[in-house]
């Protein structure tokens, strides 16, 4: 490191703050380049999809509909309930393990190209600031309109954002219905919406990269998914150290190293690596938990160096084994271990939707008395009935006992009809002889089916009831 690197970073306890305590304030460079052209692809496409998505439908329903109120969660044309714990609970683990299967071999590809939080600040809202302010280092005498105009022009796009944002929790057709209507008559929804935008201009007008160091978790858990041969973005030690200023001859506009030439490395220390850095670090300082991966410093030097006549590939992405001449090892244990578990979820998850039933059944007992015994010597007990259709189309369901002689389901709403997509909760009364009870219970078998008998399944379900010594010879080949 040079002295006058060094100087700069003893100025300052992180990259965003100085040693004083004080907010050091980023405005990195813009460095054009292969890697920013094929990120604005990505980012803009990425936009787009985030956009459009909500409008778009499969079998009538949204691609991603996450409505917590209802307890419904739509992914990709298939709605989830709260009864789906493990197909839920294996797609959550897909997830996560396919974050550190991507991290193992990518590094935090998903930090600079990917992730929202890069996406909107470096391709919206960095690009309009340096609209209205110009580009750093060349910044426009500010007049007293240009600064109230890009705020503006923030909280528009915030609120926009905002909108987008929370059509997947509410559905576009809900959203359009709260715009066109007063506030007054959906309070809490705007207040919902009024506190998304305020946080969407906190975010990326005010708090902007610290939400990559300091409220993000990713870059710590870094230290734990990556290992020497993961790809990140690296500087090559051992070609640019020692480092040495360039010079000009004054006749001429070539540019010529210094005269002890053959004693420097290739890294010219012209620091446009930190300029044009988003996080504010020196990726000559080795690997970093700031880095996003973003590989901006990567096209920076690969203009000055071809300016120069050197070749490209100083910063580069590679990995730390690469770069100390270690080889390259393709297979480890992360990069086996983490496709096997992501592909026993992902089968663990395929069988478990290909299994679900059409409709969800659940059996629960009725408050109050656990039984009542009827004048005729009957006894009776209290049964809801909770059906879930998740059939496309409505659905009508019957209640049968099975099992016992003589017993029978009595209700007002037996059979009952369930809507697509809805849950129908039918109260029963389940009614048996005294004598089929032994110990002060019965288990018995209910059919639920359809009428079409598109869905049938028997669940077991036990009565309770009094205390007999034993049962009558009728139902003697009915007991357990």
């Amino acid at each position: 490191m040079s002295a006058a690197t060094a100087d700069k970073q003893t100025d300052r306890v992180l990259s965003t703050l100085n040693a004083d305590g004080s907010r050091r304030w980023l405005k990195p460079w813009l460095s054009r380049g292969r890697y920013l052209r094929r990120r604005r692809v990505v980012a803009y496409g990425l936009i787009s999809v985030f956009t459009i998505t909500p409008y778009l439908r499969i079998g009538g329903k949204p691609p991603i509909l996450l409505d917590i109120p209802a307890r419904e969660f739509t992914l990709f044309g298939t709605t989830f309930y709260p009864t789906d714990t493990l197909p839920l609970a294996l797609m959550i683990l897909s997830v996560f393990v396919s974050i550190f299967l991507l991290t193992a071999f990518f590094g935090r590809v998903w930090c600079g190209w990917a992730c929202p939080q890069t996406v909107y600040m470096e391709f919206l809202y960095r690009p309009i600031e340096r609209l209205f302010e110009g580009k750093p280092g060349r910044q426009r005498k500010l007049g007293a309109w240009r600064k109230p105009a890009k705020f503006a022009v923030f909280l528009v796009i915030s609120m926009f954002l905002a909108h987008t944002f929370l059509a997947y929790f509410v559905g576009v057709d809900r959203l359009w219905l709260w715009v066109q209507s007063s506030p007054a008559q959906h309070p809490f929804a705007f207040l919902v919406m009024a506190a998304t935008t305020g946080l969407m201009m906190f975010d990326f007008a005010f708090f902007r990269e610290q939400t990559c160091l300091v409220a993000c978790p990713y870059g710590r858990f870094q230290s734990v998914m990556l290992d020497r041969q993961s790809l990140i973005v690296t500087y090559d030690e051992q070609r640019g150290e020692p480092r040495g200023k360039i010079t000009k001859s004054k006749k001429s506009k070539d540019v010529r190293l210094p005269v002890a030439a053959e004693a420097r490395g290739d890294c010219v220390d012209c620091g446009l690596c930190v300029r044009t850095c988003p996080t504010g670090i020196d990726i000559r300082e080795g690997l970093q938990m700031e880095c996003i991966g973003c590989a901006q410093c990567i096209d920076a030097c690969d203009d000055v160096m071809e300016k120069i006549g050197r070749k490209k590939g100083l910063i580069r992405y590679s990995s730390q084994a690469a770069v100390s001449g270690e080889p390259v090892k393709l297979l480890r244990p992360r990069v086996v271990i983490y496709p096997a578990l992501l592909l026993g979820l992902l089968t663990g998850l395929v069988l478990v939707l290909a299994g679900r039933q059409p409709a969800d059944i659940t059996l629960l007992r009725g408050a109050g008395s656990p039984f009542v015994v009827l004048p005729d010597g009957n006894v009776s007990n209290q049964l809801h009935v909770k059906v879930r259709n998740r059939a496309a189309e409505a659905a009508t369901f019957q209640v049968e006992l099975i099992d016992v002689t003589n017993g029978q389901v009595v209700s007002s709403n037996n059979p009952f009809t369930v809507g697509s997509g809805e849950a129908h909760d039918a109260p029963m009364t389940i009614i048996v002889p005294r004598d089929v009870f032994k110990d002060g219970r019965r288990d018995i078998q209910l059919r639920i089916a359809t009428e079409d008998n598109a869905f049938s399944t028997i669940r077991p379900y036990r009565l309770l009831g009094p205390w007999s010594s034993g049962i009558s010879d009728a139902e003697q080949s009915h007991d357990p």
